[in-house]
């Protein structure tokens, strides 16, 4: 039996997760998905929002002021790339900046630090690219980036460290109260907890349903986006939005914490929660929209495309606490953008309920930080040589592309809650990730997932389940 079970291990899942390992209790989170990161996480802007455009006096703007000002310091914790770059929110007709400027008074109720308006002039010597119709800008310097797979696997690696347990491919089925304890029928057996948290995506208003007469709604709203080369990462250094639409932020512009340049999402309602799929009309929608705010996008230099779903509840609100009539289920539903900024933050907030509930103690030897996989182009030319001397398969390059070495691919797999199929390897270490998508490098990453993890290449899948590479043999010897 545990204290604590938390379903989804999503960005906000494993925050949760981080956050309650400082406390002396047995936590598990479950996941019906083969690794952490497997559904919205992976797939959205990676942008640390400034907080300026949420509804002043909701939990989605107080919660993304306090995450990102928390972010810088959490990622130092857990050794996450992340970096301050500045927003800028474009406006693109004289008639529109009342607009702008009650953005930047909304910004302001909502606490967000150093916000400017800007001048066309002043926007172009931050912007060189910008378009020429461009008449001004609210200005964001505390807007950031971060690599949102690194982020969800830190927290669940800091988590794991302090004593999380997690159980993966695990579905929830249905969860009833029984004697004052939470039983979770899962595909793999029941659970049982004191409490149970309720981070699933856009799934979370099913689970929420079941236990609350309180009904909630999500939409799955999916989001296209594009990824150009590295050689565009430089064509925008600020995260470059245009005025926000009844549909969300629109298409934003942006350099990525690896160096690739990232444009998009669509907003399109949809009722598949799998819908994952990009579509020919999003992508060209995505391509025009893009061009109005930033001239001269190279996107000829397109590497792939992908879409996320956000979990939009009908109220556009995180819904954050204990479910009506449901003692001990805590939601962290609707969590949509921006729900990657707020993350840390909604970590700290549904961990104190739940220390207040269960009236949790201090752990006196609770770990705070995490050590990333080692970087050989972050190391100086000494400091590579002597980790090839510790570990030569350092020195040797597998991913051409984003020069990922073996060893790097080996500590993915090795490490606590390790890899398990090629996409865990590519959010890992972006084995994968470059300008041929996998096209040199799948193989002998195969060949090293089968060797670690001890099963045939023919077991080695993308991304788990039935996601195999290989489906049959040509010829036998």
């Amino acid at each position: 039996m545990y204290d604590v079970v938390i379903i989804g291990a999503g960005v906000t899942g494993c925050a949760v997760a981080r956050e309650l390992s400082r406390y002396q209790l047995r936590a598990c989170v479950l996941e019906r998905c083969e690794d952490v990161c497997c559904g919205t996480s992976k797939a959205n802007s990676a942008i640390v929002h400034a907080g300026f455009d949420a509804k002043h006096g909701s939990k989605m703007a107080e919660l993304n002021v306090r995450g990102s000002r928390l972010m810088p310091e959490f990622c130092r914790e857990l050794d996450v790339p992340y970096r301050r770059n500045g927003s800028l929110v474009v406006c693109m007709d004289e008639a529109d900046l009342p607009k702008l400027h009650e953005l930047y008074e909304n910004g302001l109720k909502n606490g967000v630090e150093q916000l400017e308006i800007i001048g066309a002039e002043t926007l172009r010597t931050l912007e060189p690219n910008i378009s020429l119709n461009a008449v001004g800008a609210l200005y964001a310097p505390t807007g950031g980036i971060v690599c949102p797979f690194t982020l969800t696997i830190a927290l669940a690696e800091n988590a794991y460290a302090n004593g999380v347990a997690f159980r993966f491919n695990t579905e929830v089925a249905a969860l009833h109260r029984e004697n004052g304890l939470w039983h979770i029928q899962t595909n793999r057996g029941e659970v049982v907890s004191r409490c149970v948290v309720n981070a699933a995506g856009v799934y979370a208003d099913t689970l929420h349903n079941l236990v609350s007469e309180t009904k909630l709604h999500i939409t799955p709203r999916r989001g296209e986006y594009m990824l150009l080369d590295r050689t565009a990462g430089a064509h925008v250094s600020h995260t470059v939005f245009q005025l926000p639409g009844k549909l969300g932020k629109g298409v934003l512009v942006s350099p990525t914490i690896h160096g690739n340049l990232i444009v998009g999402p669509t907003a399109e309602d949809i009722s598949d929660r799998e819908g994952t799929d990009t579509t020919a009309s999003g992508l060209h929608e995505l391509a025009e929209k893009a061009q109005l705010a930033v001239s001269g996008l190279p996107l000829r230099q397109v590497i792939t495309s992908f879409a996320g779903l956000r979990a939009h509840e009908d109220g556009h609100e995180f819904v954050l606490g204990e479910a009506d009539g449901a003692p001990g289920f805590f939601d962290c539903a609707g969590i949509e953008s921006p729900g990657l900024s707020a993350s840390p933050a909604i970590g700290q907030f549904t961990a104190k309920l739940l220390r207040e509930k269960l009236n949790l103690a201090e752990k006196p030897d609770f770990i705070a930080t995490r050590d990333g996989i080692p970087d050989p182009k972050s190391l100086s030319p000494d400091e590579y040589r002597a980790l090839i001397a510790r570990q030569p398969a350092y020195g040797q390059i597998v991913c051409r592309c984003e020069q990922v070495t073996e060893g790097e691919i080996l500590d993915a797999i090795r490490r606590p809650l390790g890899a398990k199929s090629v996409d865990g390897v590519k959010r890992r270490t972006r084995a994968g990730m470059g300008r041929c998508q996998a096209g040199f490098c799948s193989v002998r990453v195969m060949e090293l997932l089968s060797r670690e993890l001890g099963i045939s290449m023919d077991a080695v899948t993308k991304c788990g389940g039935d996601s195999r590479y290989i489906t049959g043999k040509l010829k036998e010897g």
